[in-house]
């Protein structure tokens, strides 16, 4: 039977068809599981020897934990890939012969692959080198040029389509030429890194990821029970399957409390994934509405990350050794001494209540807190297990994700056209 056709099934009275292609990748996810599982705990002395360790900082006894695990998720994700490539491909020898062989299908598989493969060096050459900040913003840029080639020999669609509420002025649709790849590139630069700046504490950047890859599983199979887009929401399926199964066996081993850290590895890998899919799978502004959490924490971190407000290197809750609990980091400065940018930000978020700020004896010197949702969240709440803090944020991932399927499918008519 080739390899297309597809395994059909009862379910409770009704036929159920899936493609041959998804079960075989069904299969080499779990694999990835089962890998991960075991590779993991075997390695972790290998890291530490090779001093690719940092210290818990949130624990009492400030272990030593393994670090740059991303490296392994990503090679076992990658060896997954690699396996799965002649399953869609090769339907059958004779088709191939014939040179019915769906070639901008395979490239695309292909770039996506090399996109998350230089995402995964790049990231392991910053847990091994500690590049700079702006180093971060150039490499994903880079890395995502094989995608944007692609999509502009395959597809080259750069019409984008408008609100009821502005067609009156606009018409229906806008073509916005060059900047389209703009954004596809800046969103490949913003999913690798907005997940890094929403980190700290255990396993909640292997959890948020999960939670961003399951509602892209879940939006992609809403999808083709509906009858949009299936090969594109299937090629999306491919990816994103054994991503979560060696991403599973990770967060297993990154839980509170952590016994690996992932390492920026993990989170380029993770962002380039997802950005990958968003843009091949032609639902990029689909994927964004996942990030709602991680929008809101770059939009609260912009006085920092662009320097307007000083911005320590690490900005994680501080532990309290004698209650075991968590409490702001802080950062300090004199307001005198910030350009008009940094004294707007401060005032800003001073009187919307969003910072907690302390002035010392002169009256210029203010200490306040990092400027992350991590520390908001402890400012809400007071000091906090690390555990319960960890639960919290991913409570508000998840509701953030059924807002988002809330904004894609019940109210998209009020400002689309549905059918």
């Amino acid at each position: 039977m080739p390899l297309f056709h597809r395994f059909e099934f009862d379910v409770l009275g009704h036929t159920v068809s899936l493609p041959v292609p998804l079960l075989v990748n069904v299969a080499i996810s779990c694999g990835a599981y089962y890998a991960g599982r075991s590779l993991i705990p075997k390695m972790k002395p290998m890291f530490i020897n090779a001093n690719l360790y940092g210290i818990d900082m949130n624990k009492t006894s400030k272990p030593k934990i393994p670090e740059a695990f991303g490296v392994v998720t990503g090679c076992i994700f990658l060896v997954s890939l690699f396996l799965f490539i002649p399953v869609p491909f090769l339907r059958n020898f004779s088709a191939t012969i014939q040179g019915d062989f769906p070639h901008d299908k395979f490239v695309e598989f292909i770039a996506a692959m090399l996109s998350i493969c230089c995402m995964i060096l790049l990231g392991f050459a910053d847990d091994v080198l500690n590049l700079r900040w702006r180093d971060k913003l150039y490499l994903p840029t880079v890395a995502s040029l094989p995608l944007l080639m692609v999509y502009y020999t395959n597809f080259n669609s750069t019409t984008v389509i408008l609100p009821k509420l502005v067609r009156p002025l606009l018409g229906h649709s806008l073509d916005i030429g060059a900047l389209y790849y703009v954004f596809m590139g800046m969103l490949a630069v913003f999913c690798t890194n907005a997940i890094n700046i929403l980190a700290g504490i255990n396993g909640l950047e292997v959890c948020q990821s999960l939670i961003i890859a399951g509602s892209i599983v879940l939006f992609n199979v809403l999808e083709i029970l509906h009858g949009n887009h299936s090969e594109a929401h299937e090629f999306s399926l491919y990816i994103m399957l054994p991503y979560i199964g060696a991403t599973l066996a990770l967060w297993r081993y990154n839980r509170y409390p952590s016994q690996v850290f992932v390492g920026d590895t993990f989170n380029y890998l993770s962002g380039m994934t997802f950005a990958v899919v968003g843009i091949l799978g032609h639902f990029s502004k689909t994927v964004l509405l996942f990030f709602i959490p991680q929008v809101l924490n770059f939009l609260y971190s912009v006085p920092q990350l662009f320097r307007f407000i000083p911005c320590p290197r690490h900005r994680m809750p501080k532990h309290d050794p004698a209650t075991d609990l968590l409490h702001i980091s802080r950062t300090q400065f004199r307001v005198d001494e910030l350009n008009p940018l940094g004294r707007l930000c401060y005032q800003v978020f001073r009187h919307l209540r969003l910072i907690r700020c302390e002035l010392d004896a002169d009256g210029k010197t203010v200490t306040c807190n990092n400027f992350t949702i991590i520390n908001f969240c402890i400012l809400l709440t007071g000091p906090i297990r690390e555990d319960r803090l960890n639960r919290l944020l991913v409570v508000f991932q998840l509701l953030c994700v059924a807002f988002a399927f809330t904004i894609r499918y019940p109210l998209a008519h009020y400002f689309y056209d549905t059918n």
